[in-house]
């Protein structure tokens, strides 16, 4: 896969598929995002307008660049810590003051880690093994 996004014509090159490694990618995840879903639903009884809304999608984006972009287990730190924060923060404050701790606490969280937290603790116990491993690739 980051073959057919970093260079597609080499990956066609070397005989990936990069159309249907691509259209495979799309149906896993999609899979994926049904199941979670329909999960929610059956978890909660109902679903309502505002469970799609905007600011929710701006929470899923939120939650994956506080883990890390290219990690695994990246979103699952960013989800995990990001639900704690949001916990933590309003159940100690009014709701106008939890939305502006969160946001002042996500600021310094993406800049203190701007490869994300899981990102971090990959680099910071790997060594210098994975930057090498990293450099090797190029």
């Amino acid at each position: 896969m980051r073959a057919g996004r970093d260079s597609p014509l080499r990956a066609e090159a070397i005989g990936v598929d990069v159309a249907r490694v691509q259209w495979v990618a799309f149906a896993a995840t999609a899979s994926v995002c049904d199941l979670a879903g329909s999960l929610y639903a059956f978890s909660k009884g109902n679903i309502s307008p505002d469970v799609t809304s905007v600011a929710r999608s701006v929470d899923g984006l939120v939650m994956v660049l506080l883990g890390g972009i290219q990690t695994l287990v990246g979103p699952l730190v960013g989800a995990a810590l990001f639900t704690w924060l949001q916990d933590t923060v309003a159940w100690q404050t009014d709701y106008w003051q939890a939305l502006a701790l969160l946001g002042t606490a996500i600021l310094l969280l993406v800049m203190a880690f701007p490869q994300g937290i899981a990102g971090f603790v990959r680099d910071r116990f790997a060594g210098g093994r994975m930057s090498l491993l990293r450099i090797e690739a190029l």
